[in-house]
């Protein structure tokens, strides 16, 4: 099993879902669940392995899910600089 510094290497980033389902006592309500993990972008295993799991187990019908991901772990950028800039 690869720690998740090791899965940011192999460029998983951070995944927020946010999952709106209708309450099962209260279908016309309708909640909201935040999730979040490290996924592999743009198939994201991980939620739609979560998904499949809320589907079968959880008796709430999701509605929508909204997805936001980050960037993906790269070496820091390096850039010359050509003057100087004194200050008193």
């Amino acid at each position: 099993m690869s720690t998740e510094f090791e899965r940011r290497l192999k460029g998983a980033t951070l995944l927020t879902a946010e999952v709106l389902y209708y309450m099962p006592d209260h279908p016309r309500l309708l909640q909201t669940y935040l999730w979040q993990t490290i996924d592999e972008a743009p198939k994201f295993p991980r939620l739609a392995a979560f998904l499949d799991n809320w589907r079968q187990e959880i008796e709430a019908v999701i509605h929508s899910v909204r997805v936001a991901s980050g960037e993906p772990l790269t070496p820091p950028a390096w850039r010359k600089v050509d003057s100087l800039i004194r200050m008193h």
